[in-house]
Order: structure tokens, then C-alpha cells, then sequence
């Protein structure tokens, strides 16, 4: 491709936001609206109610939907959840995993940071130890998806555990709901934060927290750490009034309800299907390139791939190489960013995009071997 041409279609492989459906993408022009009418009222109605059914909450479950991104909605279930007199056991074997122990320390909120290591499965043991010698830390933060590194964690597991010990966990789900296997009922979660703009595939500009109507209103006796992400004020409102608390981003309300009426109509298995068929497709190709994978397959999440660069070939260099074919990749994050770069298979994308950029890559990585190794910090959520 000539410098003077431009791709028709650049294809988003990084993980959020992602390639949306046109019908997404249109909704985003949809009516202007006042947030404090009675039609805004009804537009976030729907939307709270189906987050709530696409994260596996029963009746007695609600959502909080915010204006922000993911990481805002990890914040919100923090400093509202944890007690004054409690603490958070953050596992961290990734970049995300060590952002709940970043996003408790400003807030004064105690936090003891159990570090497996990234990529590293939890140690369930190390977990249970370190809940039965310290009885003050109420809660434990865990990443389902961490996008560093492509791990799923077993949060159905840490949930388990962690209510046999009596204590609540938060679940970062910003990577993951809508795709992988989670549900606020059945795994037993007690908060829970994701995003629109990843696997269901909305509009940046949206999180969201669930957890149960009765633990939302507890929230009334704990501490007031924040303002705008004080999930009580958000829930009072919403629950309530049937108003968001302050001004909301209205038009990525109306592309969510939309991107959510299609997530419900695939379903959590049919979407995860669709995406583990392009991470195979993409997976079986970087090997036929000779490309390594950080982790094995039994520990991948289905949205996202850790590809290890070759020895030879710097991340910037590909990246304006492919964003020139038309395909955006993701750099690796902080101890990985020398060696890796990532490739998200969430949204809308397609076989053909697969092969078109397997065949791209291959064409390409040829002419990139004088490049300088280059590694760059990835974006924030």
C-alpha cells in the first residue's frame, strides 16, 4: 500500500475499544435527550437491566452504570466496598491485578498485595493463607481477564474461597463480561466492574458495577471516600429517582443498549464461540510464523493474545508498518513491553480479517528485521 492510499476498514486489534457493529455505531447519532426526562429515565432502565442479565445477576441484582471508563468502575467497587475498619487482599499477577493495590493506597484503604508473578496462575493456598492470618482484610480484588498478559483467573474459585472465610470479593470484569464464563448468581460474586467498549462490544464512555440491590443500599453506613464514585449516591439515584446522579454520556447510552440487545441475542457461549474461533484461527497462523506465545493454551483468555516479538523486529516499527496495511496493534505493558506486543480477537471482527492480516504480517515481518526493538507502554483503560 502506497503512502497516498488509505485502508477502507481499520481493523481494532487492541483490546477496546473494538470494531463495533454499524448498527452500534449508529445509534451513537440517536435523538438528543435531557438526562433528567422521563425518556433518558427509560433508556437507562433498560440499560442497567440488561447489564445486569448479561453479568448473571438474579432479581434480587442490580447495576450502577457509569460515565467512564472501565478502571473507574474498579475504583467505584473499591472505595465503596470496603469498610473503614476493613482491608483489600489484591492478587496481582499482572499489570491490572497490581492497579487494585494503585487504586486503594491514595484512599487510604489498607492493602496487602499477594504477587504471584505475571502470567503466573493464582496460588489458591497462598490466598487462603493469607485470609486466615489476617482477619481485617474484608476483601479480595482479582482480575478475571488480565489483559498484560492474556491470563484468565479463576475467579469462580477465589470467590469460593473467600466466602468461606467470610469476606466479599471484587471482581474485575472489565476484559471479559459478556464472553467469558462469569455470573454475578452462580460463581458467586459480590461486585462486579466491566466496561461497554470490550466484549460487549459498545461504545467507549460507559462502566458498570453489579452487585446486590441489599449490598448496594448497606453502602448508606460506609465511609464517603470519593464524590463521584460513591456507588451508594450512584445506586440512590438510579435505583430511586430514576436519574443518573450527574450528566451522562448519552449518546454511548444509546449505542450500549443496542450493543446490549445483541449481546443478549448471541449469548455469553455464542459470543465466546465467535472470538475463540478467530483467537484459534489467529493463534494456529503466528505459529505457522513462527511466533511464540507467552502463555499455554489451557491459561488464555479467548479476547486476547501475548505474542512474544521476533528478536529482530521492534514493536514501533510494526505497529506503523500494519497501521499502514490497516491493523491496529497493541503494545505490551512494563516488563513485558521489550519483548511482547498483543492482539485482541474481541469485537466485531471477522475470519476474513484474520486472514488478511496473518498474510499481512507474514509479507511484512521480512522487511522489518533491521528495525530497532522499541517498546512502549500500553494504553490506559
Amino acid at each position: 500500500m502506497t503512502t497516498d492510499e488509505q485502508p477502507q476498514r481499520l481493523v481494532l486489534m487492541n483490546p477496546g475499544p473494538v470494531v463495533t457493529d454499524d448498527r452500534v455505531r449508529s445509534a451513537l447519532s440517536g435523538p438528543d435527550m435531557c438526562h433528567r426526562e422521563r425518556d433518558f429515565a427509560a433508556l437507562m432502565t433498560r440499560v442497567r437491566s440488561k447489564v445486569t442479565r448479561i453479568a448473571g445477576g438474579g432479581a434480587d441484582h442490580a447495576a450502577v452504570v457509569l460515565t467512564g471508563s472501565g478502571t473507574s468502575a474498579v475504583e467505584a467497587a473499591i472505595v465503596s466496598a470496603v469498610p473503614a475498619d476493613g482491608g483489600l487482599l489484591v492478587l496481582d499477577n499482572g499489570h491490572y491485578g497490581h492497579r487494585l493495590h494503585e487504586i486503594a493506597t491514595p484512599y487510604g484503604i489498607r492493602s496487602r498485595r499477594l504477587e504471584f508473578g505475571w502470567g503466573t496462575p493464582l496460588d489458591l493456598g497462598g490466598v487462603e493463607r493469607a485470609l486466615r492470618d489476617d482477619p481485617r482484610l474484608t476483601h479480595v480484588g482479582v482480575v478475571h481477564h488480565e489483559t498484560s498478559t492474556g491470563m484468565l483467573n479463576d475467579v469462580a474459585a477465589v470467590a469460593a474461597l473467600a466466602h468461606r472465610h467470610g469476606r466479599e470479593v471484587v471482581v474485575d470484569a472489565v476484559s471479559s463480561v459478556g464472553c467469558e464464563p462469569l455470573s454475578l448468581e452462580r460463581d458467586g460474586i459480590d461486585w462486579l466492574a466491566g466496561s461497554a467498549n470490550k466484549c460487549l462490544e459498545g461504545a467507549p464512555g460507559l462502566s458498570f458495577v453489579c452487585a446486590r440491590r441489599d449490598a448496594f443500599v448497606a453502602l448508606a453506613t460506609g465511609p464517603r471516600r470519593t464524590h463521584y464514585l460513591d456507588l451508594h449516591r450512584h445506586f440512590t439515584a438510579q435505583e430511586k429517582a430514576g436519574a443518573p446522579a450527574f450528566t451522562p454520556a448519552v449518546p454511548a447510552f444509546h449505542a450500549f443498549d443496542i450493543a446490549l440487545d445483541l449481546a443478549l441475542a448471541e449469548g455469553v457461549a455464542g459470543r465466546r464461540a465467535r472470538y475463540a474461533a478467530l483467537a484459534g484461527r489467529l493463534r494456529e497462523g503466528l505459529a505457522r510464523l513462527g511466533l511464540r506465545l507467552l502463555l499455554p493454551a489451557g491459561q488464555r483468555a479467548v479476547g486476547l493474545t501475548a505474542v512474544r516479538l521476533p528478536d529482530e523486529v521492534g514493536f514501533e516499527a510494526l505497529h506503523s508498518a500494519l497501521r499502514a496495511e490497516g491493523f491496529v496493534i497493541y503494545a505490551a505493558q512494563e516488563q513485558l513491553a521489550q519483548g511482547f506486543f498483543r492482539l485482541s480477537t474481541m469485537g466485531q471482527l471477522t475470519g476474513d480479517d484474520i486472514e488478511r492480516f496473518l498474510a499481512t504480517l507474514a509479507r511484512l515481518l521480512p522487511r522489518l528485521t533491521a528495525a530497532p526493538a522499541a517498546g512502549t507502554t500500553g494504553a490506559v483503560r
